[in-house]
């Protein structure tokens, strides 16, 4: 079974940055698209960013120019640098990786919280 394992949320002011990881263990031989995904109380999931198995980044307008998505391929590990924080940044951040068609894995979730 695959794991995924989110860390490095928190709290932190307005204009703060965060770096957040997202490890990936399990029967994993490859490369696969993954992506990081968050939601805010009483909103929708929605996705922050993903990276292709190539390593091409895509990002959700609300977050282009503060968020790097990166991958380190020998750790099996995602990143999310996140810069110049708001507070409407403020959620529950998710790592999701695509397998195979309808399979798919999620993390349990990292909590980061903008706020003065």
């Amino acid at each position: 079974q695959v794991q995924l394992v989110e860390s490095g949320g928190g709290l932190v002011q307005p204009g703060g940055s965060l770096r957040l990881s997202c490890a990936v263990s399990g029967s994993i031989f490859t490369i696969y698209p993954m992506g990081w995904y968050r939601q805010a109380p009483g909103k929708e999931r929605e996705l922050v960013a993903d990276i292709t198995t190539g390593g091409n980044p895509n990002y959700a307008d609300s977050v282009k120019g503060r968020f790097t998505i990166s991958r380190d391929i020998a750790k099996n590990t995602v990143f999310l640098q996140m810069n110049s924080l708001k507070p409407e940044d403020t959620g529950v951040y998710y790592c999701r990786i695509v397998v195979h068609v309808h399979v798919e894995f999620w993390g349990q979730g990292t909590q980061v919280t903008v706020s003065s």
